[in-house]
């Protein structure tokens, strides 16, 4: 009974309990309700405000937009307004031009038209006088002029060549003059001294006892060396001398260096020929480095390329028909430097091409190709000045020369070439070059004989009276010496001498 009265005060209590909680949410919610509806009419009131904002702005905005673009509508007005009168004047103007081109077109057809009936006039009597002259002369008028430009090509021909004759004479008086007196000074100056130099190298002996050592026991001495420095030893019964052979100066002079060092040594074996040969190549590729720097430093020349000093000092050991090469082109260096200082021209850089312009004769035993060639690709490798490159590939008639410095190297290299006792010649080619001379000049209509004289310095062209004219010869001496500079091959300058006589023979009987 306890627990049934317990049970149902915890129902009551519970209902109770609901029916206030649900009565304090119901006044919360009614509390908020009432605060949502307030906010809502603040929000309401706000947001009024803000549009009566906005539409006020809105119609400020409006009204500045519509000023300025009425503004910016009448700047625009009057700027058309102006575009249409200056188009309006240029109307105008061109109608005026119009109207004048016009009036002027009417006025040029009127004189062609004058001019039109004038040429048919000056047709009419022209046609009327040549059949007037034809009548007279008895000639066509092909006939005519015919016989006039035949009239007129001896008096021409006879006119050119005086003209010709008279200039070449001025011109070559005053250029001689000038270059004698250049090219004296310069050679003066230069006095070299050195001779022909010889293309082998003789090793002098003790005794000759020394051969059968350097030989040795079945000859293996002899061919150690060979071996070793590509060199030929050529062991005769010259007394107290062996003979060296090579095609390669270089190889040439360690062979040289390292027999000499043997034989000061006394002791010659293969171990020890091995040795003086390495100990002789590294001597002989110090002296050649030395030897480029030495020639560059005599001549006051910057700026060039160590392999370049080392390919200089390598033609020491080269000679050109006899004249070795090294010297010759300090001797070409120091003659550019000298002429160029004559003439104005950069002295600095003439010496550099007189140096540079046999470079190729180091390798040309290396490399197939002219030395020529073979140089300017050296000078294009290093990147030379153009105009060196130039100087280098002309210097021998290969290309025509365009600038003073190649000329300079052409005059230089001819002076140092020809000057007595700078080379020598087998005389097998010497009598073959002469007779190439005599031969190209006989080739021409109407030479009845020719002699090369002076070493083949000059030639004497005897021609025939009834072929060529007296006006003809200076055509003929240019045209010989053209074929002469284009297809032979000779030191110096050569002088084209042609001679015509006249005889008349009568025999009183």
């Amino acid at each position: 009974m306890e627990w049934l009265i317990y049970l149902l005060i915890m129902a009551v209590s519970f209902l109770v309990g609901i029916f206030y909680r649900k009565y304090k949410a119901e006044k919360q919610i009614g509390s908020a309700e009432q605060e949502v509806s307030r906010m809502l009419n603040e929000a309401k009131k706000e947001a009024e405000a803000k549009k009566k904002e906005i539409l006020v702005e809105g119609k400020d905005e409006v009204h500045r937009f519509r000023l300025e673009t009425e503004k910016e509508l009448s700047e625009r007005r009057k700027d058309i307004q102006r575009q249409e009168r200056r188009l309006q004047q240029k109307e105008e103007s061109l109608d005026k031009k119009s109207e004048s081109l016009e009036l002027k077109d009417e006025e040029v057809v009127e004189k062609i038209k004058k001019a039109e009936e004038k040429l048919r006039e000056a047709e009419t009597v022209k046609k009327s006088q040549f059949e007037m002259l034809e009548r007279i002369s008895g000639f066509t008028t092909k006939q005519a002029k015919g016989f006039l430009l035949e009239s007129l090509q001896d008096e021409l021909m006879h006119e050119k060549a005086v003209r010709i004759a008279v200039y070449e004479q001025n011109l070559k008086e005053e250029c001689e003059s000038k270059a004698r007196d250049i090219l004296s000074v310069a050679i003066q100056r230069c006095a070299s001294d050195h001779v022909a130099e010889a293309t082998i190298s003789v090793v002098p002996l003790p005794n000759d006892d020394m051969k059968g050592r350097i030989i040795g026991r079945e000859g293996r001495n002899i061919r150690s060396i060979e071996n070793l420095t590509g060199v030929d030893l050529i062991i005769d019964d010259t007394p107290e001398a062996i003979t060296l052979s090579a095609f390669d100066p270089v190889r040439r002079e360690i062979a040289k260096v390292a027999l000499e060092r043997l034989i000061a040594d006394g002791r010659i074996h293969p171990a020890k020929i091995e040795e003086m040969v390495e100990k002789a190549r590294v001597d002989v590729e110090k002296d050649i480095k030395e030897t480029g720097q030495r020639a560059v430093l005599e001549l006051g020349i910057n700026n060039i390329h160590p392999e370049i000093i080392k390919i200089l000092g390598r033609l020491k050991y080269r000679t050109s028909y006899g004249q070795n090469v090294l010297k010759h082109s300090l001797e070409v260096a120091h003659i550019c430097g000298m002429m160029a200082s004559e003439i104005g021209l950069n002295p600095t850089m003439a010496k550099r091409v007189g140096l540079l312009h046999d470079i190729g004769k180091a390798l040309d035993h290396e490399i197939e190709g002219s030395h020529v060639d073979i140089g300017v690709d050296i000078a294009k490798k290093y990147k030379e000045n153009s105009e060196i490159i130039h100087a280098i590939h002309a210097h021998h008639g290969d290309i025509e020369p365009k600038t003073e410095l190649a000329f300079l190297t052409q005059a230089a290299d001819a002076v140092s070439a020809a000057r007595p006792g700078a080379r020598r010649e087998n005389i097998e080619n010497y009598v073959k070059r002469l007779e190439k001379l005599e031969a190209l000049a006989s080739s021409f209509t109407g030479v009845e004989s020719c002699f090369a004289i002076q070493a083949g310095r000059e030639i004497r062209v005897m021609i025939k009276p009834e072929i060529v004219s007296d006006e003809r010869m200076i055509p003929l001496a240019r045209s010989i010496c053209k074929r002469i500079e284009s297809e032979l091959s000779y030191p110096g300058q050569v002088k084209v001498n042609i001679i015509r006589e006249s005889r008349a023979i009568e025999y009183a009987k």
